[in-house]
Parts: C-alpha cells; sequence; structure tokens
C-alpha cells in the first residue's frame, strides 16, 4: 500500500506541474524562445518528484541496489539539462528567467557560487527582483569562510525587505547580518516583524523566538541565555562545542582598539569553509565562546555532520574573514565534535 500511495502521490505532483508548465511551453514556443529552456523546467518539475519516489521504492528495499542506477540516471538527465540551459543562456545572455531558473537549480545542488554568478545576471537584467537580491546574498554568504552577511550582500537584503516587508527568506538574513556586526537590537527588531508571520509553536518559531531573546540579552548587556555568549544556542538534539579563548600575555601589546576575533571550526579533512564561526571584538578577551549547529549557514554543513573538527581563533586587525600578515592566531588542534570539556585556546602566534 505505501508503493502504491508514493508512486500516486509523484504521479498527482508531476500531472499537477505539468499542467503548469505546459502552457507555459506553448507561450515560449510561440513567441520564440528556445525549447530548451522549458525542456528544463519540465526536466526538473517531472522528473526529480516521480525519480525520487522511485528512488525511495528502490533503495528503501536492500534486496534491490539497482537504485543507485536510477539516482545517478537522474542527475544526468539534470545535469544535461543544465549544459542545455547554459547553452542557450551563452547566445542569449538577456532570457532573465532562464537566469534564474539556473540560479534556483545551482543553489538547490549546493554550487553557490555558480549560482551567485547567475543570481547576478538576473539583478542585472531586472534590478527590482526580490528573489534574486536574497538569492544573491545567501550564495554569497555560503561562498565566504566566515559566512557574514555585508557589505553588497547586506545592500541587497535591505532593499529586498524594503520592496517587500513580508519577505520573511531576507528579514531572517537581515537580522543575521545584523546580529554579525553587533548591532543585537537591530536583530531583535529585525526578526520580531519576521514573528508574527510564522506558525505559533512551530520549530521555527521557536528558534526565532530563541535568537530574539539572545539578542535582547546582547543589546542590554546581560548574560547571554542558554549556554553562549557570543553564538546562537545549539539545538536539542545539535552539537555545541564549548571553547575558552585567552591572549597570550607577550601578544597583549599587540592588540588595538576595533579588532576584530573570530573563533571558528572545520571539517578535519574537507572544505575550508567553517562549519560555525563566531565574531566578536577583540576586546573582549578572554572569553567564552560556544560553536553550534544552529550558527551553520548551510543544512548539509554543520558541526554534527563530521566526528572531528579543527578548531581555531583569529584577531584580525581589518576585520577581513580572511587570514592577513600581522593577524594574532592560535588554536587548539583536532578535536572530537561530540565533546563535553571545554577547550582551550591561547592566541600566542603571529600569522606571518
Amino acid at each position: 500500500m505505501k508503493s502504491v500511495f508514493y508512486i500516486a502521490a509523484a504521479v498527482m505532483i508531476a500531472v499537477a506541474l505539468a499542467l503548469l508548465l505546459l502552457p507555459l511551453l506553448r507561450h515560449g514556443r510561440r513567441t520564440g524562445r528556445p525549447r530548451s529552456v522549458f525542456v528544463l523546467m519540465l526536466v526538473i518539475a517531472l522528473v526529480v518528484p516521480v525519480g525520487s519516489a522511485l528512488l525511495y521504492l528502490k533503495i528503501g528495499t536492500p534486496s534491490t541496489l539497482s537504485g543507485v542506477a536510477t539516482q545517478t540516471q537522474t542527475a544526468m538527465d539534470i545535469n544535461q539539462a543544465l549544459d542545455q540551459l547554459r547553452a542557450h543562456l551563452a547566445s542569449q545572455p538577456d532570457d532573465a528567467r532562464g537566469w534564474k531558473l539556473l540560479a534556483q537549480a545551482t543553489e538547490e545542488m549546493q554550487q553557490p557560487e555558480q549560482a551567485r554568478d547567475a543570481f547576478d545576471h538576473v539583478l542585472k537584467l531586472t534590478p527590482n527582483d526580490t528573489v534574486a537580491m536574497v538569492g544573491w546574498a545567501e550564495t554569497d554568504a555560503s561562498t565566504r569562510p566566515d559566512h557574514l552577511i555585508q557589505g553588497r550582500a547586506r545592500s541587497l537584503l535591505q532593499q529586498a525587505v524594503k520592496l517587500e516587508p513580508d519577505n520573511q527568506r531576507a528579514l531572517w538574513l537581515l537580522g543575521i547580518s545584523d546580529y554579525q556586526q553587533g548591532q543585537y537590537a537591530d536583530a531583535a527588531a529585525t526578526w520580531r516583524v519576521l514573528q508574527p508571520q510564522l506558525q505559533p509553536g512551530s520549530s521555527v518559531a521557536q528558534a526565532v523566538a530563541k535568537q530574539i531573546a539572545l539578542a535582547d540579552a546582547r543589546a542590554s548587556g546581560a548574560p547571554a541565555p542558554a549556554s553562549s555568549t557570543a553564538a546562537a544556542p545549539a539545538s536539542a538534539n545539535g552539537v555545541a562545542l564549548q571553547i575558552n579563548v585567552a591572549l597570550a600575555p607577550a601578544l597583549k601589546t599587540k592588540l588595538a582598539t576595533g579588532e576584530t576575533l573570530f573563533v571558528y571550526a572545520r571539517a578535519e579533512n574537507g572544505p575550508p569553509m567553517p562549519l560555525a564561526v563566531a565574531r566578536l571584538d577583540a576586546k573582549q578577551l578572554p572569553t567564552k565562546v560556544t560553536l553550534s549547529d544552529a550558527m551553520s549557514m548551510l543544512p548539509s554543513m554543520k558541526l554534527s555532520s563530521v566526528p572531528r573538527v579543527f578548531v581555531g581563533a583569529r584577531i584580525s586587525r581589518n576585520g577581513e574573514a580572511m587570514a592577513q600578515a600581522g593577524d594574532l592566531e592560535g588554536n587548539a588542534g583536532v578535536v572530537a565534535t561530540d565533546s563535553k570539556t571545554p577547550i582551550n585556546i591561547v592566541i600566542d602566534k603571529v600569522h606571518d
């Protein structure tokens, strides 16, 4: 019965999407648009739900591993469709809808740099597209080693909220940007605009409420709730690393006003992008920091996604996320992500 249900659900989704997209295909052909753009839309709309249902049924049965072939074929179909779309955009670079489709597809496939580039093309063609504004800001943060939302990303989010005051994604990210910059009162105010739009009692509403309480506490100078003085609280089932950071006495004379402290954790074996990072004013040293799953910008890249991480701290003279000559740094080496023992870091080196 479950098999029949999943197949029926997938077919119903596919039919519904086809009814929506086929008129677009006919319209596109009448207006002279290449078929490849709409073929990609149909591939993503039809192949993915049907393929996912079939893949679940096959892989969910241990006796048949042939489902792996179905998964591979689906990925190949999508990649081929994306290649066709890229070829179309190379010949018709003014197709804003095509660029947006490419941006959203590559974002879903966790290719943030490509998605950001495609969103940028959308914004050049349609400057007031709020989806592209928010998409560019989010993918830009994903490509940064510190996940900071600043500069153009922040400006785009502010513009998106001005155009659409109830844009939930923009409000959430703008609040994160406020918090990252130490503007805790602004962060709380931004999230309070978002809060009434959420379903009462939902996990999202509860998470936003916790963030507001944390921002309020930081704004008033009171001790932060839960377990962190520098980060968002960890989820009930997530990872949280307690870190004590201090500056070696020999380097205290090198510390200047206005410098920024980064405390981060990255995978032992993997990309250099941190799985969690906290940004503070260096004058708060010595300090205690909690790095948690709640601080990840990508659902697939959290502390709990790996067994061991490299934990370090750095004082940046110019506030840049990337290490610069003259920055002060230290690390605790590699630690297990399920560690409950406080981790001590002494910043005792000067970056060459």
